[in-house]
């Protein structure tokens, strides 16, 4: 299964019990005409073999649900993903239900290889959550090219036995970039800077939660070398420069945040609701330490994988009905508990093993990933590509170093990064 995004994104465990012939029910049936009826491809994204038993239920219960139909499932390797796509959409050979994500399916949508999912169902909107649908609807285009299927966000963690150390109160946790150097500055001072609450470098999410456009309206250029995006930046490279950061965030051997989290080297981390018991498992000292936020200046990241069907599906309808098949709220439910995830449809929002906490640390930090979901978004633009995030990081870097200023690095960035999009 790929990470939700990063984390993947990512990318949360209550079954809820659905036998193989039971009714799904809860979103409508497809508006799309036609008979469902005839054999279909399900394409996943590096799913099986662990969750093959879950996939193999669902299918066989709309197989019984709607005779005629067959599925037939497809699991894709974690690697070369989206060249893989890309290859099949070009050669017609695209299966005709497709996991993907956003920003996988942008290319295949204005090449005309995705259905318009809107076009054909008409209940999008008060089916799933809103965040989650709008990454479906690309710039440039009318409609919706895939549907929400699992999702996930990001919370703040603490450690707050190093906090208390220096003087901080675990109560008052930072709630914006600005308090979060604050106090970094007097944990740096009181450890005589020995421990740290800053622990990553700002990456282009940390550039949108701060209100930085990323592109502009339409998505060809670069918008986010300005005045305000400077100053943040200048904020990190102060930080750093202060040695308010651990040194080797910088580095090519950098853990990441959740690594040294989990080794007590930083006091700060972000991670979904499922990461308290990851930092636990690896680290049990950490069970009396870890409180937990929100993410800071209060914009959780959405992290979405969702699916999509092939505009050329000879079995179009066939396709529409099995993916709303999988995305009804008890299927989705069950596959949300067996993968730590979130479930998409606006219909989940109330369920308990969702929303309320079982009284311990993990189910309280369940309950605020969930809770953070309302008002999570996509903080990176579908165009925002691996090679621009790249590039992004290593004038950032420069930057944090002293080797060049805020405003050339910004502007080097965006120089590069705009050739980029000329091309897509």
């Amino acid at each position: 299964m790929r990470k939700l995004i990063p984390a993947a994104a990512a990318v949360a465990v209550a079954a809820l019990a659905l036998t193989a012939c039971s009714g799904g029910g809860g979103t409508s049936e497809p508006a799309a005409t036609g008979e469902i009826k005839g054999e279909i491809t399900l394409q996943t994204w590096s799913l099986t073999p662990k969750f093959q038993p879950y996939l193999d239920k669902v299918i066989k219960g709309f197989e019984a649900k709607y005779p005629g139909t067959k599925v037939k499932l497809l699991d894709q390797p974690g690697d070369g993903y989206s060249d893989k796509i890309v290859s099949q959409a070009s050669t017609d050979s695209l299966p005709d239900v497709v996991n993907i994500p956003p920003d996988y399916g942008v290319a295949l949508a204005k090449s005309g290889a995705l259905l318009d999912i809107s076009s054909v169902q008409k209940d999008l909107d008060k089916t799933y959550v809103a965040g989650a649908l709008d990454a479906f609807k690309y710039r440039g285009l009318d409609g919706v090219y895939g549907l929400p299927w699992y999702l996930n966000t990001d919370i703040s963690y603490w450690n707050a036995t190093q906090m208390t150390a220096a003087g901080l109160d675990p109560k008052k946790l930072p709630t914006t970039v600005d308090e979060q150097i604050a106090q970094a500055k007097i944990m740096h001072d009181a450890s005589g800077g020995k421990n740290f609450l800053m622990s990553s470098k700002p990456a282009v999410g940390d550039f949108a939660r701060a209100g930085v456009p990323i592109l502009n309206e339409d998505g060809t250029k670069t918008a986010f070398s300005t005045d305000a995006a400077v100053q943040l930046l200048q904020k990190y490279v102060d930080a750093y420069k202060a040695g308010y950061y651990p040194s080797s965030v910088l580095n090519d051997d950098y853990l990441g945040n959740s690594q040294l989290f989990t080794k007590g080297q930083v006091a700060f981390s972000t991670g979904g609701g499922p990461a308290y018991k990851d930092f636990v498992r690896d680290n049990p000292s950490l069970a009396k330490s870890i409180v937990m936020g929100p993410a800071l200046n209060d914009q959780p990241p959405l992290y979405v994988q969702g699916l999509a069907i092939a505009k050329k599906s000879k079995n179009q309808a066939t396709a529409l009905a099995f993916a709303n098949w999988i995305l009804n709220p008890e299927n989705q439910l069950e596959f949300a508990n067996l993968t730590n995830t979130f479930p998409s449809t606006t219909a989940s929002a109330s369920d308990p093993s969702l929303s309320k906490s079982d009284g311990t640390p993990a189910g309280d930090a369940k309950v605020l990933a969930f809770n953070s979901l309302q008002k999570a978004k996509v903080l990176s633009p579908i165009e925002f590509n691996d090679a621009m995030n790249k590039i992004l990081n290593q004038q950032v870097s420069l930057a944090m170093k002293g080797d060049v200023p805020a405003k050339k690095a910004l502007d080097d960035a965006a120089s590069q990064i705009d050739k980029l999009l000329a091309n897509q």
